[in-house]
């Protein structure tokens, strides 16, 4: 291996080491700032459950919840600026043209998490939580764990948000050349099956009621993005037709 390419390396490694230095320094911020609200956050995350007495019953259960709901809070908020070092990292190796495709749909990447997010909460949360407190409820009172249900929620609202980013993720691949709609559009019995394989993957209930109410909006967003694609994808310049030479 060439010198040159032994500090190439070298350059990488330390640039990346500074950049996860800065962004574990802002996660802790972040998680320390979410700690200190920690007890808002617990009442909007518990609010779906109200009229239920939430307990724990190991003596580090609690705490452990509460750092979770801080971490969780300081990933969230140090989104933005983790996404931004890593641009920043990778950016050598895009053209001038593709930083600026990625810095524009940013805003709509943390736009579609939030819109998923507030779908999970407002939607989804509510039946599945009735269900599945209501369920057998007639042969035992419930007792529910904060761990527990802090974990279940949790779980449901970040996946649901990430998958809310399906439009953004493939209008940007198409505007880059590597998908194009006319495929989106091949594989949509594919994607069909899959969104109702997500949603009961996501769903803490089997029933299909709820399982649907992930799946549909997922088909929805398949369907935008086609048509997202299709409006951004770029286009094949037309062959120009040359008059052939008269003899």
């Amino acid at each position: 291996m060439s010198d040159d390419r032994k500090l190439t390396i070298l350059g990488h490694l330390r640039e990346l080491r500074t950049r996860l230095t800065r962004s574990v320094i802002v996660l802790t911020v972040t998680t320390i700032v979410s700690f200190i609200f920690a007890k808002q956050v617990f009442d909007v995350l518990t609010a779906p459950v109200q009229g239920n007495t939430l307990i724990f019953i190991e003596v580090t259960e609690m705490l452990g919840t509460y750092m979770k709901v801080a971490l969780g809070g300081g990933i969230v908020l140090a989104m933005p600026y983790l996404v931004y070092e890593f641009i920043m990292f990778v950016s050598p190796a895009l053209t001038s043209k593709e930083k600026r495709y990625v810095f524009m749909v940013l805003p709509w990447v943390a736009l579609m998490f939030a819109g998923g997010v507030v779908f999970g909460y407002f939607v989804l949360l509510p039946p599945a939580i009735k269900f599945l407190i209501g369920f057998g409820s007639d042969i035992a009172t419930p007792q529910i764990r904060i761990g527990n249900y802090i974990s279940i929620v949790t779980r449901l609202l970040l996946s649901i948000g990430i998958v809310f980013e399906l439009p953004v993720i493939s209008t940007f691949l198409a505007r880059l050349g590597i998908i194009t709609s006319r495929w989106l559009a091949s594989k949509r019995r594919a994607a069909i099956i899959i969104a109702f394989i997500i949603g009961a993957a996501i769903t803490p209930t089997f029933d299909p009621i709820n399982q649907s109410l992930v799946a549909v909006p997922l088909i929805v967003l398949y369907e935008m993005s086609v048509w997202l694609a299709k409006l951004v994808e770029r286009r094949q310049p037309r062959p120009v037709s040359v008059p052939a030479p008269q003899e």
